[in-house]
């Protein structure tokens, strides 16, 4: 897979550029607005949420997993991901109380790589992420790397990596997934 934006030169890749782009606006509605059960079964049995720490080497190579040593912000696989969403409905989780809500603001999705033959396309997005609760409100600028398996209206993702622009920074608690 290169990671370069590939064009849709043709009316067929056009429409499957827009189909893929279509499940990412998609994934971020769901997060935006808690619907998490339905959000959890866009992903392939083996998915995997990874926040690496350090927003260098930010090449949006998804395909490779951070080496054991190297620290991450997040990094969860499916049933990781079952027990965040579970914490999320739990009344006992008092850093949730006031409600947070969350927000992204996403540009154009785009295709970097893609084997069509084996159903297995990378897209980026760059976005803007506000996360609010009671008087606070965080702004956190971003780009979400998704590597999606499967055929159009099957897909699901394999993995999702989301790059903070300041990782390395200081960072508040931030309650929700981005």
């Amino acid at each position: 897979m290169v990671n370069q934006v590939i064009a849709a030169t043709t009316p067929e890749n056009a429409a499957l550029h827009a189909a893929l782009a279509k499940f990412v606006y998609h994934e971020a509605m769901l997060l935006d607005t808690r619907q998490y059960e339905a959000w959890l079964s866009l992903f392939a049995h083996d998915g995997l949420y990874w926040m690496p720490l350090s927003p260098d080497g930010d090449d949006g190579a998804i395909d490779s997993a951070p080496p054991d040593e190297s620290p991450a912000l997040l990094y969860e696989d499916l049933l990781l991901l079952r027990l965040r969403v579970q914490r999320y409905a739990n009344p006992r989780a008092h850093s949730l109380h006031p409600a947070v809500r969350g927000l992204r603001v996403l540009q154009a999705p785009a295709v970097i790589g893609a084997d069509e033959s084996a159903g297995t396309f990378h897209m980026r997005t760059p976005f803007m992420y506000v996360e609010t609760q009671g008087d606070t409100q965080r702004v956190f600028a971003a780009t979400a790397y998704h590597a999606l398996i499967g055929q159009p209206g099957q897909w699901r993702i394999q993995r999702k990596k989301v790059v903070l622009l300041n990782a390395d920074a200081s960072l508040p608690a931030v309650q929700l997934l981005l």
